[in-house]
């Protein structure tokens, strides 16, 4: 390796990304249901509890599901409202809840043309809606693919966190990506097997560790009265992220959907939508 090229290592090294608080605008919550009366407002009324600790709340509408029918309409009538955070619960007008296979097909679509993020809160028929706003956001953990930089993701885990609560910031680095990659170079004979192992390992795992430290003083100096704890390890991704929201029983888990390359959610977000069914899920 030439001067030139160690430099330009040292450079781009140094050169990590630094959180910078993101704007979170929950002021215009729509509550949607497929209940009507008193059923569709009890289960506002726990989206209301869950949410008491978001500062930018100002109001809470709610659509029942006398107001809406088709997925146009539904699409039609958060537009109107005017959304900033759109709340509900998986399989709107399914019984598909009794499978763990899917969102269902109204929200598969909301998800990914609202413009406003999506709180997913369990069927009603599957946990009571007092049982997660009793819960409240103690625990509230952010993960992502690529956690570095993100900092629209990890404001909106912090703006749900309770005062005095714990945001888990977790990145967990593919395995079976990395040992695919470490395949390809030990039949370069060129290259060092074990030395390649070893770097590329330590600086995949350095990134988001440093990005995570960012956060914490980044979060420490607003004077918020939240926790920041890290979790960066190597593994299966969906298998680990399903096991640490568990190990650490969290109350809401906040991921990205949106993929500007493919219209449907983006890459490890559906899996992990389908496979947490107990747990509200913040969709961005």
């Amino acid at each position: 390796m030439t001067n030139v090229d160690q430099f330009e290592s040292v450079f781009r090294s140094a050169d990590k990304p630094v959180f910078h608080l993101a704007p979170v605008d929950a002021s215009t919550v729509v509550v949607v249901s497929d209940r009507t009366g008193e059923s569709a407002q009890a289960f506002a009324d726990a989206v209301r509890r869950l949410l008491h600790g978001v500062p930018s709340v100002q109001q809470v509408q709610v659509l029942p599901g006398e107001d809406w029918r088709t997925t146009g309409e539904l699409l039609e009538a958060v537009q109107k409202a005017g959304a900033s955070l759109v709340c509900t619960h998986r399989n709107l007008c399914s019984d598909g809840w009794r499978w763990p296979h899917s969102l269902g097909e109204h929200l598969d679509v909301l998800t990914q043309v609202s413009h406003a993020p999506v709180l997913v809160c369990p069927h009603p028929e599957l946990v009571a809606p007092e049982r997660f706003a009793e819960r409240g956001t103690d625990r509230v953990m952010a993960v992502t693919d690529h956690l570095a930089g993100d900092d629209r993701l990890v404001s909106w885990a912090l703006a749900l966190t309770e005062r005095g609560g714990r945001l888990l910031l977790s990145h967990v680095e593919d395995e079976r990506s990395f040992d695919r990659m470490i395949e390809v170079i030990a039949k370069i004979p060129a290259l060092d097997t074990d030395t390649a192992r070893r770097t590329i390992r330590a600086q995949l795992l350095k990134e988001p560790h440093d990005y995570i430290r960012s956060c914490r003083e980044g979060i420490e100096r607003i004077g918020s009265h939240v926790t920041v704890e890290e979790i960066v390890t190597m593994g299966h991704r969906l298998a680990d992220h399903v096991r640490l929201v568990k190990e650490h029983d969290v109350d809401v888990l906040v991921l990205n959907t949106r993929d500007d390359d493919q219209l449907a959610m983006h890459g490890l977000a559906y899996p992990l939508a389908v496979e947490l069914r107990e747990i509200p899920l913040l969709l961005l």
